[in-house]
């Protein structure tokens, strides 16, 4: 018996890659162990868009190291791709697989195992990558939501970011592969289905088509349980017709993440972000008056280099009594070698980020702990996780974390429940009635 254990750092389109990779091995005879066991073969599906992620990358290879020195490390994602070819080397993996050829990965460990000792190549450039590669996978086990990757790459280089080097091109999977692999998950019981990419919003630009015709596919031709998510979207690709569809489809979760990054015009400008923060604002309200419940949150980056201690203040007031999203993603700003931004002027000390940090991340608690208040009262359908202290938890359409009284008998994986309070970090609901 020959064992593998994966380690996964980063987003959730690495997510569904690592499911992916835990299915192929399975498929190609492997028995899967916890990360922190001895294992024959240890899978790293690495990050890159922070230090701190590529750092983690780093250790995870170390850990592995330890626990078995004879052991095959692979290496694959994000910073296997970035890594230079010096620090890829003194890492000494086994297998090394960037942004391409990912659904290879079983068949390298095998060829790896056989044939050692092995010298590993660095990947290629990821910018040459045109063909979406789909990853097929069948469920996510013992989970009722799942993800599904359907975009990859990203063409729009934000000054701070490192990812279209990372990931590549922009490239979409095929309509007709997304539909089918999401009627594999419904048939294996997921109540949500989260449509994951690194540019999500951009799907099927280069093939002639767009995110919300892919939505209508899905919604047609999948079955009536299902509740699709958008993991993530920029403002500009929401458009009026896109919020027409959401108006019309409950199946489409009232929850848009629409990442900011910051609150200020020349920072923005400086990110290379192509908006200013009031045509933001101002679609922020159109949607909300199209879908008045609706959940927006975002991702913000403090300490952008020439980021003034005025122009974060400011931008802390428009969050707050302007755009007021339901909660932040906080992240200090990490300068990325090969980036616009790591050769700015100007650049911000690490302990006036943590400052910045916790500030921004204060005011998050505080606007998602007055948006879970608007629903008390009210119905909310929730797809259930897991149970926590003897009640049901999930997360609503609107993505609000709820804590569910229910018959301890049953397993429902769809409730609509009645928001009486808070508990926790969270709402607490009584079930009304199974929905599915």
């Amino acid at each position: 018996m020959t064992t593998f254990a994966i380690a996964t750092l980063g987003c959730k389109v690495n997510t569904y890659e690592s499911q992916h990779y835990l299915e192929s091995m399975k498929e190609s005879g492997y028995t899967e162990v916890s990360f922190r066991e001895a294992a024959d073969v240890y899978i790293i599906n690495t990050c890159c868009v922070t230090n701190t992620a590529a750092a983690k990358s780093r250790q995870k290879i170390h850990q592995a190291r330890k626990q078995n020195p004879q052991a095959i490390i692979a290496l694959i994602g994000c910073y296997a791709q970035t890594a230079s070819a010096d620090a890829l080397a003194a890492l000494q993996a086994d297998v090394i697989i960037g942004a391409g050829e990912k659904g290879t990965l079983a068949q390298r460990i095998t060829q790896a195992l056989q044939q050692r000792p092995i010298q590993a190549e660095a990947p290629g450039d990821a910018r040459a990558l045109r063909v979406f590669e789909p990853l097929n996978i069948h469920s996510f086990s013992h989970q009722s939501r799942a993800f599904l990757k359907v975009q990859d790459g990203c063409n729009q280089f934000c000054s701070y970011c490192i990812i279209p080097y990372a990931r590549g091109s922009e490239r979409s999977i095929d309509p007709t592969e997304a539909v089918a692999i999401a009627s594999q998950m419904a048939a294996h019981g997921h109540q949500e289905i989260v449509l994951s990419g690194i540019h999500t919003g951009r799907y099927g630009r280069e093939r002639g088509t767009s995110l919300l015709e892919l939505l209508k596919e899905l919604t047609a031709h999948t079955p009536a349980h299902v509740r699709y998510r958008i993991s993530s979207i920029e403002m500009n690709e929401i458009d009026d017709a896109l919020i027409a569809f959401m108006q019309e489809e409950e199946r489409i979760a009232r929850h848009l993440h629409i990442p900011i990054q910051a609150a200020d015009d020349d920072v923005l400008k400086a990110m290379n972000r192509p908006y200013d923060t009031a045509w933001f604002m101002k679609r922020m309200n159109e949607i909300r008056k199209a879908l008045p419940a609706v959940s927006i949150s975002t991702d913000m980056i403090v300490g952008f280099p020439g980021e003034s201690e005025e122009q974060f203040s400011m931008a802390l007031q428009r969050v707050e009594n302007d755009l007021r999203f339901s909660f932040i993603h906080c992240f200090p700003y990490s300068k990325r070698a090969g980036t616009v931004a790591a050769t700015m002027p100007m650049q911000i000390e690490n302990s006036v980020k943590k400052e910045r940090v916790k500030a921004l991340s204060a005011l998050s608690q505080k606007l998602h702990h007055s948006y879970m208040e608007t629903f008390i009262h009210r119905t909310v359908d929730v797809v259930v996780e897991t149970k926590k202290e003897g009640l049901l938890f999930g997360h609503s359409s609107e993505y609000l974390p709820v804590y569910i009284r229910c018959d301890a008998a049953r397993a429902p994986k769809r409730v609509s429940a009645r928001v009486s309070g808070f508990h926790r970090d969270g709402l607490l609901a009584e079930e009304m009635e199974e929905s599915s």
